[in-house]
């Protein structure tokens, strides 16, 4: 009897040695085919910066060729761009206070 016992217990380790086995070789793919899809987007991310690169060179070339100043363009694109997150802030604090809420200032002050 204590053989039949030891058997079965030693079977039902094998079984889950078995799926353990299965389950590291499961993630072991897909550890790999992570592995090459980070490399790929990475060799893809390499490509579109040195596209960029040289775009931007090649707009350099054509801007001083056409005399516009690209630091004060990009200057305004900037304060815009600055300007838009300031309008969209003010806007986000005045839905807060149509909504029953505090604007964030005003929760600030009251505490």
């Amino acid at each position: 009897m204590g053989f039949g016992d030891t058997a079965k217990k030693i079977q039902t380790l094998a079984d889950k040695a078995e799926r353990t086995y299965q389950k590291i070789n499961e993630l072991r793919s897909e550890v790999e085919e992570t592995q090459t899809t980070v490399l790929d987007t990475s060799e893809r991310v390499q490509q579109l910066e040195n596209e960029m690169a040289e775009q931007r060179a090649v707009l350099d070339a054509v801007a001083r060729e056409v005399g516009v100043d690209l630091e004060s363009v990009s200057t305004e694109a900037h304060i815009t761009e600055a300007e838009g997150a300031d309008v969209n802030a003010t806007d986000d604090a005045a839905s807060a206070e149509s909504d029953g809420g505090e604007p964030a200032d005003d929760a600030d002050d009251a505490a």
